[in-house]
């Protein structure tokens, strides 16, 4: 029987919960687990409810149940909302504190403030007190805390780092001598740390952008996509990037498109809401054939929305956005590794077809916290597709930008290499790349811009199939469903069930003639998305003709659960 823990940590914004679950998870990955992390909050700087959730495992995770075996809680919303979720668990809680009377048996009376005061004079210390708290319930061993705590706080200072191990120890040794069941848990030992990292899917982002040679982002915050930004900002100096804050998401974009225009690697980060203001940058893309990268993190629209809660409700928008037909490619990675490998990978489709593409994330992938395998660097090939200045000599100043090919793709210059001039324009234009408003030309260029499309169509992998590949039910997803919907998938079969996953993250242009080979043997076919009117289905059936069984949406700004695509399979019929 395999270890599976939940720990879930409720309190106010600005009562240090996060710090609480950052250090919680870091030790846990130090001590050698596996560890899956989330985050749900509001959009505010103080007050509301807000939880961070840390599943640990001696076996690799795929996602966040829903059963609590612990809860610490730091204010009464935790108590109200998430005692009922304590089956045979613990509650950690400090009653003096938030003025309670608890009569449950479930419930574990921790003086945290008081500890804190007079272990180190200052009720601040009491997170701390609470982290060692947890760890003591489940009698690990201190080392690693102290180790993480060390870390954690080392710019503070020593006397810092030593006040909130001493706090942490003393929240430690008061469980282990005042709780009446013993070790509540049985923890097994397990090998340490080892190569894994612990990493959010935003970080997985900017590296696999930084393993490409980006050398400019240009963004405008906005949640949940920021992260990236941030990252890179942090980076920027031992890459060689220029990061700039632009004054809003309009000209954000077109700084990409003209770095780009120059031949350096540019990429923007957005959500929904900053990417409306792109969709005419967008097109300035698509007619000049200037590659750009765009990051788009989603979450609950429309307009402001949830700004901290998550969905995929942004895609038929990304699919159609800005006036007029023309190329682009859509990614949508489901785990760490492959944010980090399809964000390298965004950059090379944009070089080689000279097109905008798209890496499409939401809130749960950018801010939850995975165990994986370090990332491999020298698995990224980095093609340009550029003409050399010796190529361009063969062409006696004869070059023409957007020269007619057979697969539509013309060769790239960019400005100041010698002896050719590189003419671009937002008008149409000719291979010159001057304005020509002709019939006969529109057509011509029309064409060969949409025949990229069609070649990148016949380079695209089929989706990924996880579980039997004859499987009577086949589930359907995309993006950051992928772990919810693998271990569904487990579960199922594990049951007796006959059911496999089809998981997309090359989404546009779409596999078709694969996805018809592939589902041609399931008998029912659900396709599962967080949003409201089935936008992926839409896309599956528009371009193959399939015809689903059903479909499993979630709205609520919230993400999808193993247990919770079971119960809709159930509820409808399904299984």
């Amino acid at each position: 029987m395999n270890f599976d823990l939940n720990i879930k940590i409720g309190g106010a914004a600005g009562q240090g919960l996060q710090t609480i679950g950052m250090v919680l998870s870091k030790t846990f990955r130090k001590s050698g687990f596996f560890v899956f992390a989330t985050q749900y909050y509001l959009s505010r700087v103080r007050g509301g409810h807000n939880i961070f959730q840390i599943r640990i495992s001696d076996v690799p995770l795929k996602a966040m149940t829903e059963s609590v075996d612990v809860l610490i809680a730091l204010d009464k919303a935790s108590i109200d909302e998430h005692l009922n979720e304590i089956s045979d668990g613990v509650v950690l809680v400090d009653m003096d504190a938030l003025g309670l009377e608890v009569e449950h048996d479930a419930v574990f009376h921790v003086p945290m403030l008081n500890i804190a005061k007079d272990v180190c004079g200052n009720k601040i210390y009491s997170n701390s007190v609470a982290t060692g708290a947890a760890m003591g319930l489940l009698c690990s061993e201190f080392d690693y805390l102290s180790e993480v705590l060390s870390s954690t706080f080392k710019k503070k200072g020593e006397e810092i780092i030593d006040k909130n191990i001493k706090a942490a120890r003393a929240g430690f040794d008061y469980v282990m001598e005042n709780y009446p069941h013993g070790c509540k848990f049985e923890v097994p030992e397990v090998a340490g740390e080892g190569a894994k990292m612990l990493i959010a899917g935003n970080d997985a982002v900017g590296l696999g952008a930084l393993a490409a040679d980006l050398r400019f982002l240009a963004a405008y915050p906005m949640t949940p996509s920021t992260g990236v930004m941030t990252f890179v900002a942090t980076n920027a100096d031992n890459f060689n990037v220029v990061v700039e804050q632009a004054e809003d998401e309009i000209a954000a974009l077109n700084m990409v498109l003209g770095a780009s225009f120059t031949g350096v690697r540019a990429m923007t980060t957005t959500s929904g809401g900053g990417f409306s203001l792109m969709a005419e940058a967008l097109g300035l893309s698509g007619i000049t054939e200037t590659p750009a990268v765009i990051f788009l993190s989603q979450r609950p629209g429309p307009a402001t929305g949830l700004p901290t809660m998550t969905e995929q409700g942004d895609l038929q928008f990304v699919l159609n956005a800005a006036q007029g037909e023309f190329p682009r490619a859509v990614l949508a990675p489901g785990t760490p590794e492959e944010c980090f490998y399809l964000t390298a990978e965004a950059f090379n489709i944009a070089d080689k077809y000279q097109i905008p593409v798209f890496v499409m994330s939401d809130q749960y992938l950018a801010d939850s916290l995975f165990t994986c395998e370090r990332f491999d660097p020298s698995k990224v090939n980095i093609e340009r597709h550029l003409l050399s200045d010796q190529e361009l000599r063969t062409k006696h100043g004869e070059y023409k930008r957007y020269k007619f090919t057979p697969l539509g793709i013309s060769p790239r210059a960019i400005p100041g290499q010698e002896g050719v001039v590189v003419v671009a324009d937002s008008d149409e234009h000719n291979e010159m790349g001057h304005i020509d408003q002709t019939v006969e030309n529109r057509i011509r260029m029309n064409e060969k811009r949409m025949k990229k499309l069609e070649v990148l169509s016949g380079e695209i992998p089929a989706p990924a199939v996880h579980g039997p590949e004859n499987a009577n039910i086949s589930l359907i997803g995309w993006g950051s469903s992928y772990g919810p919907l693998a271990e569904a998938v487990d579960n199922l079969n594990a049951e007796g069930h006959s059911v496999n996953l089809v998981h997309y993250n090359y989404v546009y242009p779409f596999p078709a003639s694969q996805t018809r080979e592939i589902l041609r043997r399931s008998k029912k076919i659900i396709c599962v998305e967080g949003n409201a009117t089935g936008q992926f289905a839409r896309l599956l059936t528009s371009d193959t003709g399939v015809e689903l069984t059903g479909k499993i949406l979630r709205y609520d700004g919230k993400p999808f659960s193993p247990e919770f695509i079971v119960n809709a399979l159930k509820e409808k019929g399904v299984i």
